[in-house]
């Protein structure tokens, strides 16, 4: 009798282990905040550099994956993450009125440039966008696209569309990598190619490159080429065990609104100071 007395004694303590540990791994996940981001504010640092930031003021674990923008979006879609941060504003509208986001704010912007080899044997300096890539097309000229649905990738349609030209993607000098900023910079160089990038990524490229990478900005400050980055919470009518209340403490913080008791005012001063090789990635513009 006493021996079964003993394996009830031991079987309570170990259920009650084991929903201690249950709950307790529950908590632990409450606390963390999964986000999926373009690829341009993961490999430039800057989440890195404010993720610590945030958990020190929320509590919450800032945890991400970064892709293209497009597939950020099916993530949120799809109930993967708590909330987007990406750039691409057409996108995203669609994105929320199709019911799967709510809350976007726009947080911060830079620009596309146009990179390519010194010699720009196209031809491309100083032309405005459009005509840059008509004379990339008559040149038959190497052009390395990421190919990937990402925002750039976005921006990079949308220009062909301007120009009056399809796509080249059948074409031998038109290639597609299927891959992030980074890869595709390398993957240019490699072909002394041509590839539209955001300025952010291009700077943490020159820095890996000591200061004089092989590829240098031919085409910048056109106007079409802005490039507006916004955080959007995942609806949770589509995905009911979204952390709503999470991700809105996020944007609000990011945002630098001071909701909730979140004592956020640095922030966007935060992003713009946050630079490599003395120039500022990011510019803040959350209203």
């Amino acid at each position: 009798m006493n021996f079964f007395k003993a394996f009830a004694v031991t079987v309570c303590v170990a259920a009650c282990c084991l929903l201690y540990f249950s709950v307790s791994a529950d908590a632990a996940d409450e606390k963390v905040l999964m986000m999926a981001t373009t690829t341009s504010t993961d490999s430039t640092g800057l989440l890195q550099y404010l993720a610590p930031k945030f958990k020190e003021v929320s509590g919450f674990e800032l945890k991400w994956t970064a892709v293209g923008t497009g597939k950020a979006l099916e993530y949120g879609k799809n109930c993967d993450v708590d909330v987007v941060l990406v750039h691409a504003p057409k996108a995203e509208k669609e994105y929320i009125e199709k019911g799967y986001g709510l809350n976007r704010r726009e947080i911060m912007y830079n620009d596309f440039v146009l990179i390519g080899p010194a010699a720009d044997t196209a031809g491309v300096k100083g032309k405005n966008v459009a005509d840059a890539l008509k004379a990339v097309s008559q040149q038959k000229a190497v052009f390395v696209s990421r190919g990937d649905d990402s925002g750039t990738h976005k921006k990079e349609i949308e220009i062909w569309k301007a120009v009056g030209l399809a796509v080249p993607d059948k074409e031998s000098w038109y290639v597609q990598t299927g891959q992030g900023m980074i890869p595709t910079i390398a993957v240019a160089a490699e072909r002394n190619g041509y590839t539209l990038t955001d300025r952010a990524t291009y700077i943490k490229y020159e820095s890996d490159a000591g200061g004089n990478p092989p590829l240098k900005i031919l085409v910048e400050g056109d106007p079409t080429l802005l490039n507006q980055y916004s955080v959007i919470a995942v609806n949770p009518k589509n995905c009911p065990k979204v952390k709503y209340e999470a991700a809105m403490k996020f944007s609000d913080w990011i945002a630098s609104a001071e909701v909730q008791q979140l004592i956020s005012a640095e922030v966007q001063q935060l992003i713009k100071d946050f630079k490599i090789l003395g120039k500022q990635l990011f510019t803040p513009n959350a209203k």
